[in-house]
């Protein structure tokens, strides 16, 4: 399958429906924008409770997206009857995370049959301007018959 095409209704069904079990996702107020094969876009609206000191987004919730992003583009190209897990990432902040909403896209770089390449980047978005806030790489495991 192509990365960033289309996806059976199905695969998009369970994408949204774990994602929807996400207590962390919930909390923090953060949607699936995007989902294609091997790449899922995640949106996560400014609110002053996501800030550190300075105003801008406070780099746990600029991690976490960026980790679901990745995570979920892993997973379209999964399996029926597996799972994902995060084994490691890594993300630099290369700007201030600012703006509207941060946008998280993750993207499989090397899908595997054990395990998989995914490009992190989050984007600090207001309607004049997408600012590169952070870029990464990580390593995701396919769980075989873990259910959701």
């Amino acid at each position: 399958m192509e990365i960033g095409s289309d996806l059976p209704d199905a695969t998009v069904t369970r994408i949204r429906d774990s994602f929807a079990r996400q207590g962390l996702m919930r909390l923090l107020g953060a949607e699936l924008a995007e989902v294609k094969a091997g790449l899922v876009t995640i949106r996560l609206p400014f609110k002053p409770d996501l800030t550190q000191q300075h105003g801008y987004f406070h780099a746990g919730g600029t991690a976490s997206i960026a980790d679901s992003a990745g995570g979920y583009a892993g997973f379209t190209l999964f399996p029926q009857d597996s799972e994902v897990l995060t084994v490691e990432f890594k993300l630099n902040l290369i700007n201030p995370a600012q703006g509207d909403w941060l946008e998280a896209t993750g993207r499989v770089v090397k899908p595997g049959r054990t395990l998989t390449i995914c490009q992190l980047d989050v984007w600090g978005v207001t309607p004049a301007r997408r600012t590169h806030v952070a870029t990464g790489l990580q390593t995701l495991i396919r769980v075989q018959g873990k259910p959701a």
